[in-house]
């Protein structure tokens, strides 16, 4: 084996400014992905009698209501383009990837949150009634918009500049909380100057903050894997920090605000290896800049989106995210790259989010059902994963609280 390079918790960059909100129990979501680097596929099918190039708009019901405005514009190619804002959530649009018109139906595709909407024009074409899906599937009528009744569209927020690498920062104040009952999902990073976490255990935050899976933390009391919380923090630095800073800070939350103290040690762990598979991988190199954000989210279960990330990027989130051991990555491959994955899930994976919403349904009678997860990165990705045993670093627990009060 090559020497392993492990990364960090990587919940991650940002969260994805999910045009829907939290629409799935397990979605990681990095907020103000709407500079993500998109491809405008649309198709030159149009309706004879109606054009549907226009400003659509209607209110998406997702546990809190969502003001979504479609504007649907022709493409040099005879077909249609558009942008989606979700402009109560900010006025960054978000561009369609895929906008066709077959005869009265309408879909559209939105690579960069996972979304598609698809639904039919009334016979007065003031309407379309039809459903979004992101995760699950949310009823969504668009309404032809008038001058008159035109939604506003708030400015867009300034991007948030990359913070001086020089700088080694803390959280200038930072609010823990117990999360609520019941509260679905799970997130983690950075939305505009702000730190935010949900859903997230000390688990979680000590694996992020020094690169490690649960299982490498030894003799951790019971409730690291139990206790939620949700944490509000600010830095004493302006910008986005690079991932040698966060888990900086939040290496220095977990000393003053849980009094964390640790020895390191090394032992030989049960974990899986990523390997190329034979024929090469598949995958296409992302064309984002290094510096870009980056996306790993799940529309549903084992239905994975990856944006402009390293292998060992893609490794230590499935560490983090989806598998029960440490992920070991030796493919060896340079650059960063953007695909999707779509595998049916077994009980091993996903016990991050045990205790968020998140079930791993049984496997589906049906015969068409995605492959396991092995089949599918050979298939999909050209990437093989197994087990395999690895000496690696652990950290062992010797002090630590449960946080101080705010």
């Amino acid at each position: 084996m090559t020497d392993r390079v492990v990364r960090k918790l990587h919940f991650t960059t940002k969260f994805l400014l999910s045009l829907a909100g939290w629409l799935t129990v397990i979605a990681v979501t990095l907020f103000g992905l709407v500079d993500a680097a998109q491809s405008r596929a649309q198709s030159p099918t149009d309706s004879k009698t109606q054009s549907i190039a226009d400003t659509w708009q209607g209110t998406l019901h997702a546990g809190r209501d969502l003001r979504i405005v479609m504007k649907i514009s022709k493409a040099d190619d005879g077909g249609y383009k558009a942008v989606t804002y979700s402009i109560d959530q900010g006025g960054n649009g978000i561009p369609v990837d895929k906008v066709t018109l077959d005869g009265t139906t309408v879909t559209m595709s939105v690579k960069a949150i996972g979304g598609t909407y698809e639904g039919k024009i009334s016979g007065d074409g003031k309407t379309i009634n039809g459903t979004w899906t992101q995760g699950q599937p949310l009823p969504l009528t668009l309404t032809r918009a008038t001058p008159e009744t035109e939604w506003t569209i708030p400015p867009p927020a300034p991007p948030v500049l990359p913070m001086d690498a020089n700088v080694n920062p803390s959280f200038e104040v930072a609010t823990i909380k117990p999360s609520a009952p019941n509260q679905p999902g799970k997130g983690f990073g950075f939305q505009g100057d702000r730190f935010r976490t949900r859903n997230t255990n000390l688990n979680d935050l000590v694996a992020f903050a020094y690169g490690l899976h649960a299982k490498q933390l030894i003799d951790a009391p019971t409730w690291f894997g139990t206790d939620l919380y949700d944490i509000e923090a600010k830095p004493d630095a302006p910008g986005r920090p690079n991932q040698k800073q966060m888990q900086a800070m939040v290496q220095k939350l977990l000393t003053d605000r849980f009094q964390l103290k640790f020895h390191h040690d090394k032992r030989e762990l049960s974990v899986y290896v990523i390997k190329v598979a034979s024929g090469g991988p598949k995958m296409e190199k992302s064309t984002s800049a290094e510096n870009d954000p980056t996306a790993f989210f799940f529309r549903a279960l084992g239905d994975l989106t990856v944006r402009n990330q390293t292998m060992t990027d893609f490794a230590t989130w499935m560490q983090s995210g989806v598998m029960d051991k440490p992920v070991v990555d030796e493919t060896e491959l340079k650059g960063r790259y953007d695909f999707q994955l779509k595998w049916t899930p077994d009980e091993s994976q996903f016990g991050q989010f045990r205790g968020t919403g998140a079930v791993v349904p049984p496997p589906p009678d049906d015969p068409k059902a995605p492959p396991n997860l092995y089949t599918a990165m050979q298939e999909q990705l050209g990437l093989k994963m197994a087990p395999g045993k690895f000496p690696d670093d652990v950290i062992v627990i010797d002090h630590v609280e449960k946080p101080s009060e705010n």
